[in-house]
């Protein structure tokens, strides 16, 4: 009788971090269904406060995506039609997606060849060019590093550059809850933070949700208003807004799972490192981890030259994978010849798109799986 083969093990398994928490997970849902307020209440206020703590900002708006929350962002920050605000191509499309929502005009510039963050090497020199413009010296308005994979960007040479220049910086932490900087907090660094509460992020919720952390109280107030049509008396309009809410069920049950976080960031840290100890001996390039950084791990993603044949070759063992991202924006159909691109290009950008590859990561993968990687990995030549 022929062996059954092994199960897949999925690259992402967001089921399982519902089942490792069930029993608090529901007894939160239930409290909320049995509070008859299902929108607004107690629970956003407190996750609000909690997270806000837990990052070190004194305030917190939740909203409904991620997405949502960089466009808030922006818009708190009333940046719009006409204005330049400068991002990577090497994200998801909701980075740039949120930019164009606001009217406003993104700038893609290339990245780090090791991190995979934005090189503040190129940010500066295209600043530099918009700003001898005359015709957009007045217009730029932001920077949105990317915490790409959960690696923080260098937050110290992008705060110089912003400052020079007078632009404000919304970190984009959808990747990166809990990675931290000179032991500080990522979303604590620039004016304002955007985090993602999707299922497979770090912190994910059991649908969707989003939420921003900034240090000034008129603009924490501006964005609340912003999230409910510009209510800032109820049913009155002061000003054009959006319905972007994040639900009490998704509060409470991020409420939950915010008192694991850091214990499960520390797993996804160690099945890491157990990783990086098998491809030392391999030609399949682990990912760097910058000085003074501590990694997130939301993505553990390797580079190789013969990607396609690796990936095929784990799938064939059993072993799940996926790519973040195949395409960068600037490739992509609904923005190739229309986006503009920063001063030297995306040489590094274009590179990596062909070369990378996710493997699974998640606290909860067992000692055995963790085990089936790490061999098939070694066996590869």
């Amino acid at each position: 009788m022929p062996l059954e083969k092994p199960a897949i093990i999925p690259q992402a398994n967001p089921k399982a971090g519902y089942l490792a928490q069930k029993t608090e997970i529901e007894a939160a849902i239930h409290r909320v269904l049995e509070s008859g307020w299902y929108i607004l209440g107690r629970e956003v206020q407190e996750f609000e406060q909690e997270f806000a703590a837990y990052v070190g900002m004194p305030y917190a708006v939740g909203v409904a995506s991620g997405t949502d929350a960089l466009e808030l962002a922006l818009r708190g920050c009333k940046v719009g039609r006409g204005d330049l605000v400068f991002t990577v191509s090497h994200t998801a499309v909701a980075t740039v997606s949120a930019i164009e929502r606001c009217g406003a005009t993104p700038i893609l510039i290339d990245i780090d060849p090791e991190t995979y963050t934005i090189s503040p090497h190129r940010l500066e020199q295209t600043v530099q060019k918009f700003f001898q413009n005359p015709k957009f010296a007045q217009r730029l308005k932001a920077i949105i590093p990317v915490h790409l994979y959960g690696h923080p960007a260098d937050l110290p040479a992008i705060m110089s550059i912003a400052g020079k220049y007078g632009m404000v910086v919304i970190e984009d932490c959808a990747q990166a809850h809990g990675a931290r900087l000179e032991n500080r907090m990522v979303g604590s660094w620039g004016d304002l933070g955007a985090f993602s509460f999707y299922p497979t992020k770090n912190l994910g919720c059991l649908g969707d949700g989003g939420l921003v952390v900034c240090k000034d109280p008129e603009l924490a107030a501006r964005m609340r208003a912003l999230r409910e049509y510009g209510w800032q008396e109820r049913y009155i309009s002061s000003f054009p807004g959006i319905n972007s809410r994040l639900d009490e069920l998704q509060a409470a049950i991020l409420r939950v799972k915010l008192s694991k976080l850091e214990d499960n960031n520390q797993r996804r840290r160690e099945i890491a490192h157990t990783f990086d100890q098998t491809l030392a001996t391999t030609a399949i390039h682990a990912p760097a981890v910058a000085a003074d950084v501590i990694h997130a791990y939301h993505l553990f993603v390797v580079r190789c030259e013969q990607r396609d044949r690796l990936r095929q070759a784990l799938l064939s063992q059993g072993i799940g994978t996926a790519i973040h991202y195949p395409f960068a924006v600037h490739s992509q159909p609904a923005f190739r010849h229309r986006v503009l691109t920063g001063v030297g290009g995306m040489e590094n950008t274009d590179k990596i798109c062909r070369e990378i590859l996710s493997l699974p990561l998640y606290p909860e993968l067992g000692d055995d799986e963790i085990l089936r990687i790490v061999r098939a990995l070694a066996r590869w030549k």
